[in-house]
């Protein structure tokens, strides 16, 4: 079974690299119940297994494209984020003391913590991209405007999964331009 999702994975994750165009630096909001993903209700049956697989595949992510990973915590920890110190010091994120663990944080978050070379955990983040395996809703950690990004595969295992991107906010009335032309450049 994890050899396929692990496969289902690496199709969304292929798939969703070109389509929302992944930059080095990038901030990848990653919100994941390992639970949904075997079939169970979220939170009920986390599994360090299926964690381990996706944090894999994304670390695998993270080396090609140079994105920062923040993995969400559950609701138990008000849906905190796992990240590394050094991404947190280099965005200005206020660290929290917790520690996630299965039970109050989630596996994925738990796992993730455990990987990382010096993690800490962030109250808020608002992330440039990112993938909700399982409907975790990770909306809350994403910039302003939100989307939505269509791939072919939709579930890893039993977890529907939803991608994003974000775009610059459109500002302005009928009088604004959004995209550069020397020919808008009048002030007629």
């Amino acid at each position: 079974m994890i050899h396929g999702w692990e496969q289902e994975l690496e199709t969304i994750l292929s798939e969703f690299t070109v389509k929302a165009a992944l930059k080095q630096g990038e901030l990848l909001v990653v919100g994941c119940s390992t639970s949904e993903v075997g079939g169970a209700f979220i939170g009920s049956a986390g599994s360090f297994e299926v964690a381990e697989m996706i944090y894999r595949c994304l670390k695998k992510l993270q080396d090609q494209t140079g994105l920062h990973l923040a993995f969400q915590c559950c609701e138990h920890l008000n849906r905190a984020l796992v990240v590394e110190r050094s991404v947190a010091s280099e965005r200005g994120f206020e660290e929290v003391s917790v520690v996630p663990v299965r039970k109050a944080g989630g596996a994925m978050a738990t796992y993730a913590f455990e990987q990382s070379s010096d993690p800490v955990v962030v109250e808020f983040v608002k992330a440039d991209v990112g993938i909700d395996i399982g409907q975790t809703l990770i909306g809350m950690h994403l910039k302003h405007v939100a989307v939505p990004i269509r791939v072919t595969q939709k579930s890893v295992g039993h977890a529907n999964v939803t991608l994003a991107m974000v775009r610059p906010k459109l500002i302005g009335g009928v009088r604004a331009v959004y995209e550069r032309n020397p020919g808008n450049l009048s002030c007629t």
